[in-house]
């Protein structure tokens, strides 16, 4: 396995799969072909569209960059995974259909590769609104570098538009896991993570639009998912975890969903009951204890 001389600008695969994002994605699709990085095709999976997406695609049709698959509507997992099945790069990126990229991304990112064990980069973002505006958003998550399963397994740290990756990723590790219909690229990363290096990249280079008609706000959906995920990536690789951090993972699964519930939904009986499970798996695990405090003082 080498390392990649940047110099030779290897090709680089986008993927970009979109539902009904008509209104939204020929901004998406220039942005990516706006780098200045010349070698690159941009995938787009149009998974069904109800929208006038085929015709906004039509502006596209001369860019032999830009290859653009209709299917039937299959779901988010199955459409990326058909984008990943047409990369024909080295190298692969994606871009959800509300997104932008800014045009130094790839520049700043591919150069991180030189190093063979890095198998995925990613970097920072900013936030507009649907008509374009930036938005002032913190970022909730510490960034972790190099071997990250000890953090990954706690939160996912990793902003999904802004990754790229290598082919050998997709080729040792494997594609979107099509049983989940959400928390794809939580399961992907976990399980890239167990074989490679992650590398995070300060710089801000992809723009994420919060708007109304994202998917659901659906919080308990998520964290059904998450609990699946959790399991079976424990399940698939006992070895790689120390016990404590297993221990830590549970801890914060039920202290999160318990916390997003009493957020939510105002209530007390259920949320308590996922705190004290937290704190059955890791008693040490101090947001347990100050969220358990914050329910018992009716400060969620």
């Amino acid at each position: 396995m080498h390392g990649v001389a940047m110099d030779s600008q290897p090709l680089v695969s986008v993927v970009i799969a979109t539902y009904n994002m008509g209104q939204y994605l020929p901004e998406a699709v220039n942005s990516v072909l706006g780098q200045n990085w010349d070698n690159l095709e941009v995938i787009v999976i149009d998974d069904g569209s109800k929208d006038d997406t085929q015709s906004r695609m039509a502006v596209f049709n001369r860019d032999n960059r830009v290859r653009y698959f209709q299917t039937e509507n299959q779901g988010q997992p199955r459409a990326k995974n058909r984008g990943l099945k047409e990369a024909r790069g080295d190298f692969i990126a994606f871009c959800d259909a509300d997104d932008i990229w800014h045009p130094n991304k790839l520049t700043i990112q591919l150069p991180h590769f030189t190093d063979s064990t890095v198998g995925v980069v990613y970097s920072e973002v900013s936030y507009i609104d649907e008509h374009g505006e930036t938005v002032d958003k913190p970022q909730p998550y510490d960034r972790h570098s190099g071997k990250v399963t000890n953090h990954l397994i706690i939160k996912n740290f990793i902003p999904f538009g802004t990754a790229v990756i290598r082919r050998a990723c997709l080729e040792k590790n494997g594609y979107f896991d099509e049983n989940l219909p959400m928390g794809i690229d939580w399961d992907l990363w976990l399980r890239y993570s167990v074989d490679w290096k992650f590398q995070y990249a300060p710089e801000k280079t992809y723009i994420y639009r919060i708007w109304s008609g994202q998917m659901s706000k659906n919080y308990r959906g998520r964290y059904d998912n998450a609990f699946l995920i959790l399991n079976k990536f424990i399940d698939c690789y006992p070895e790689v975890l120390p016990k404590r951090m297993v221990a830590r993972a549970w801890a914060d699964m039920y202290v999160s969903r318990g916390m997003a519930i009493a957020s939510a939904e105002r209530t007390f009986k259920e949320p308590l009951r996922d705190v004290l499970n937290g704190l059955k798996a890791d008693s040490l695990y101090w947001p347990a204890w100050r969220s358990l405090a914050k329910l018992m003082l009716g400060r969620v």
